[in-house]
């Protein structure tokens, strides 16, 4: 017998869907995605956010390697694998971890910037991740703190890489116009550490430019905003969702 439910949010029946694992953005604690984490469940999907706290992030500050992040991200997905006894997990990706996702798929070893430090044996997750899914990801940066390991993404792994075994779907969410005055000045100084111009739609902190990638499927949504605390509606919001969650399926 197949099981599944009708879904409230994409309105067809849903059959029991893959497990999704959360990766918080920069600086980001898990907590923040907890209403995300509830609604995809309460829509049919079993969904569990790398329990992150603020302070796991502290020791990448500086451009330093995100071991750290990619190490919880594994064992959030191993422990995913076992509990659902399922092959494979779809993953989201917010804003940072979109990129520290792309590096989790890889299969080269993840160099750390200090040559006395061993590099990372290669996670090769394309192996177990169904979908990749963006949320408002800057996937290229003139920004010299995140340059080092962007660059490792970026000539590694360029855009949709894996595609022929990964979908990705990449996220852009496009509130903000940047300008340099009152309102938006931040947008403006944040487009332009992301993508080297500061006059252009994003989501208040990413530009739509810099949050796709070529070979993915790329999505605009209107009004939504970078972050899970801004006001408004962000990439997580309930009426958001609708938006990009049928990807998963």
């Amino acid at each position: 017998m197949v099981r599944g439910h009708w879904s409230l949010v994409t309105g067809h029946w849903l059959l029991s869907m893959l497990p999704t694992v959360i990766l918080p953005g920069f600086l980001e604690a898990a907590i923040a995605y907890r209403p995300l984490e509830k609604f995809l469940q309460q829509s049919g999907f079993p969904t569990v956010t790398v329990p992150l706290q603020r302070q796991d992030w502290f020791p990448t500050l500086g451009g330093r390697p995100m071991t750290p992040i990619l190490l919880q991200l594994h064992r959030t997905v191993e422990q995913v694998l076992r509990q659902y006894n399922t092959a494979k997990v779809n993953l989201i990706g917010h804003s940072a971890g979109g990129w520290i996702s792309r590096i989790y798929l890889g299969e080269k070893a993840y160099l750390a910037r200090n040559a006395a430090i061993a590099a990372i044996p290669p996670w090769e997750a394309y192996r177990f991740v169904a979908t990749l899914v963006t949320l408002g990801t800057p996937h290229i940066s003139q920004e010299r703190w995140t340059r080092w390991n962007l660059d490792f993404v970026n000539n590694n792994y360029p855009g949709a890489f894996y595609s022929s075994r990964v979908r990705y779907v990449c996220v852009a969410g496009k509130s903000i116009f940047g300008q340099r005055r009152r309102g938006s000045w931040l947008a403006y100084s944040s487009y332009r550490l992301t993508c080297g111009q500061g006059n252009c739609w994003g989501d208040g902190i990413t530009p739509i430019a810099a949050a796709h990638l070529e070979g993915a499927e790329n999505l605009i949504l209107e009004g939504v905003k970078h972050s899970p605390k801004a006001p408004g509606i962000w990439y997580g919001s309930p009426q958001v969702v609708p938006s990009w969650v049928s990807y998963l399926e």
